[in-house]
């Protein structure tokens, strides 16, 4: 997307210049991109005694407005009526059809229109330009991914499978008492690095410092994506790992997926929090927190007993470094070999991407 090159050899390599965090014009031309990605939509369980939900944060990712329906299969459909552009669902739904409430025209939940009041005389009609419009949908063990054109996220789940592909990720409950949504004041892509490094932990995050073996903290990279693995201090919370898992005889207290550009899904002993990072503006970056409990006995324990905290410790680094960025001081750093090896793959693939 631009002219600067991110050098492979991290030991020489400089970090992103800062117009990459600071220029409307970069935010923009990045944000068109989003169109060809894979992007969360809903964990399957969302749907639990819903017919349809919106998906608010996919708008503002990608600038579509979209809904999930449950029946007769899964799947991401527009929210636009075709009619008059009017807005179908907002927020959820329960019942078995969907209906415009600007002038009632109704769909089956699989898209397809069913009535419309006052159109008797029109010719031609309905047509297929009627149906509400389908989007590429994937699901992953109940995890829903959606697009207007979207590739590149199957080595990505294909690593996941390896894994942590044992889990019951499906059966996982949704828990809408966890979810939060924080504007925070700074680019997305400085929350991206923030994430993908331990190196702060020591400075920043106290008692998840605790709760880990920073010494041991490790960091994987795949294609689109990162995984940091947290290994647990002695005597905190960890999974039950199988013997078939690459990481059987590990203390694992968390592992931390990050997959391009801003989906964190962070798998902990009491199960999965999906973080994720939507841009907003240059400098408006919006989080978004789902939880998916596993076992609940678990919760409030370990690495992922506090997440409140971390985030708010997160956040003030974030909006500090962002106004930091901005100084016509700072152009760009240097990356840790040993530590930042996640942010110098993100930095790769953003000046890459096509």
């Amino acid at each position: 997307m631009s002219n600067t090159t991110i050098d492979p050899d991290i030991r020489k390599a400089k970090t992103l210049p800062s117009s990459f965090y600071i220029d409307p014009a970069k935010h923009s031309e990045l944000k068109l991109r989003f169109r060809k990605i894979w992007h969360f939509a809903a964990h399957i369980n969302q749907l639990a005694d819903k017919s349809a939900i919106e998906l608010k944060h996919l708008e503002k990712l990608i600038d579509e407005p979209m809904i999930m329906t449950s029946e007769p299969a899964t799947r991401c459909i527009s929210n636009v009526c075709t009619h008059r552009g009017m807005l179908i669902v907002d927020g959820h739904c329960s019942t078995n059809s969907l209906q415009c409430p600007y002038h009632g025209r109704t769909f089956s939940l699989d898209g397809s229109m069913r009535s419309m009041p006052e159109f008797e005389e029109v010719e031609e009609f309905p047509s297929t330009e009627d149906n509400l419009r389908s989007f590429p949908t994937l699901n992953w063990k109940g995890l829903i991914f959606s697009g207007i054109e979207p590739s590149g996220i199957e080595s990505s789940l294909a690593e996941m499978e390896k894994r942590v592909g044992w889990m019951p990720i499906e059966k996982f409950e949704y828990d809408a008492t966890r979810n939060r949504s924080y504007d925070i004041n700074a680019n997305w892509a400085l929350y991206v690095d923030n994430y993908l490094e331990g190196f702060h932990i020591p400075f920043v995050h106290k008692d998840l410092n605790r709760a880990l073996d920073y010494d041991n903290y490790q960091t994987e990279l795949f294609e689109g994506g990162v995984l940091q693995i947290g290994i647990a201090s002695d005597g905190d919370s960890t999974f039950e790992i199988p013997e078939d898992s690459p990481d059987f005889g590990l203390d694992v207290a968390a592992y931390y997926y990050w997959i391009f550009p801003g989906l964190m899904l962070n798998f902990y002993p009491w199960g999965l929090s999906v973080n994720l990072v939507v841009p907003l503006s240059v400098d408006i970056t919006r989080i978004i927190y789902h939880g998916f409990v596993w076992d609940r006995r678990m919760l409030a324990k370990g690495a992922g007993g506090d997440l409140d905290k971390v985030e708010s410790e997160d956040q003030a680094i974030v909006e500090a470094t962002h106004r930091g960025v901005s100084s016509s001081s700072y152009n760009r750093g240097r990356y840790s070999p040993t530590k930042e090896k996640g942010v110098h793959h993100f930095h790769r693939i953003l000046t890459n991407y096509p």
